[in-house]
């Protein structure tokens, strides 16, 4: 048998092949397997449930040093609400699978689960039932079913040409705040990086030794980190104004990322607007701190957890200004996805962002 790396094929690749080896489900009740940020079944007339499972690992997706459990715990949830969200649905029950060392203690768990029962109140859903076993290191893995009238559901698939790109919210904020808190954690082991400290609280000014940034000059940059807030408040707004996107993607692993699944799902193009991606000052001023592009961190950075939907100008002119910003347009497959610079420049758009089998860069 041939043995070919995983980390030689990617995440996607992986999931392309794995489903492959399934074949194809035989489901009249199955609308959306594989492939979008949840699956879609039927439950009921005109009803769908929406699941999905995010796995955080430690060492891969988190670090104990300068995350608090708590903080953990609302994350968890809150990336798999995120994905309700990408569909257009409302988050309801959960499962909670957990790998535990032998170096986590109950009064850790404890907090741990205070996140998680934070995030519940704070969405609208309850935790119903898991499974805990030993782990060498911390494993928290959540299963999420949220719901929705069948013809609400938006997917990856569905976006036009002439389409307006969109997002909810300014992007590469979480990047720049898990910069802040590395360069914390490299000041505090006695690295050459200026660091934020890395066990306080978004906010809180908290510093480390060696000439470490104060936490609370980046705190909204920290805080978008380690406290994500999914947007389902503009999933409601949708609803309220009778709107529905063509096609919705939660930029979790980049901006440049998702806009490559989005348009290989809907089979268009798409033409990134680099002059008009929403960027906040904490970036841009984390940015020159690090002396990074802050594009990179908006096209690459992940964990972001805002919505990119594509939309008739038309129906975008039925929502709040303030809730959303154009970053581009859809165009027809034959022209790629491409990024025009502010200078008017048009350039090719890379996937790339945050690979588990790789780790974060652009391709």
């Amino acid at each position: 048998m041939p043995f070919t790396p995983v980390s030689a094929v990617g995440e996607f690749g992986l999931i392309d092949r794995l489903g492959h080896a399934l074949g194809q489900p035989i489901d009249d009740d199955l609308v959306q397997g594989i492939g979008d940020d949840a699956a879609v079944y039927r439950v009921g007339e005109g009803r769908v449930h929406v699941v999905t499972t995010d796995l955080l690992v430690e060492g891969v997706h988190f670090d104990r040093t300068f995350v608090p459990m708590r903080y953990l715990g609302w994350k968890a949830l809150a990336v798999n609400v995120s994905d309700v969200a990408a569909s257009s649905a409302s988050p309801r029950w959960a499962t909670v699978g957990l790998g535990l060392p032998n170096n986590v203690s109950v009064e850790q768990l404890e907090a741990l689960y205070e996140g998680l029962a934070e995030a519940c109140a704070a969405f609208g859903c309850t935790i119903v039932g898991g499974d805990t076993v030993a782990a060498a290191r911390l494993h928290l893995s959540i299963t999420l079913i949220g719901e929705a009238a069948e013809d609400a559901v938006v997917y990856r698939r569905g976006a036009r040409p002439g389409d307006l790109l969109c997002v909810t919210g300014d992007l590469g904020s979480a990047a720049a705040g898990l910069r802040v808190l590395l360069s914390g954690k490299q000041g505090m082991e006695g690295g050459s990086g200026d660091g934020s400290g890395g066990d306080g609280a978004p906010g809180d000014g908290t510093e480390g030794g060696g000439g470490a940034l104060p936490l609370a000059d980046f705190a909204y940059a920290v805080e978008r980190q380690l406290y994500p807030r999914p947007r389902l408040d503009r999933v409601k707004h949708w609803a309220e104004r009778g709107v529905r996107p063509h096609a919705l993607i939660d930029v979790s692993d980049g901006l440049a990322s998702e806009v490559h699944h989005l348009c290989r799902a809907s089979g268009v193009g798409a033409v990134i607007e680099g002059g008009l991606i929403p960027v906040h000052i904490q970036t841009l001023r984390a940015a020159e701190r690090f002396g990074e592009d802050p594009a990179t961190f908006a096209l690459y950075g992940g964990e972001d957890y805002e919505l990119l939907f594509a939309i008739p100008e038309s129906l975008a002119a039925g929502l709040d200004s303030d809730t959303f910003a154009v970053v581009g347009q859809v165009v027809e497959a034959e022209e790629g996805v491409t990024l025009r610079q502010p200078d008017g420049e048009v350039i090719p758009l890379n996937p790339g962002g945050f690979e588990h089998f790789r780790g974060p860069r652009p391709e």
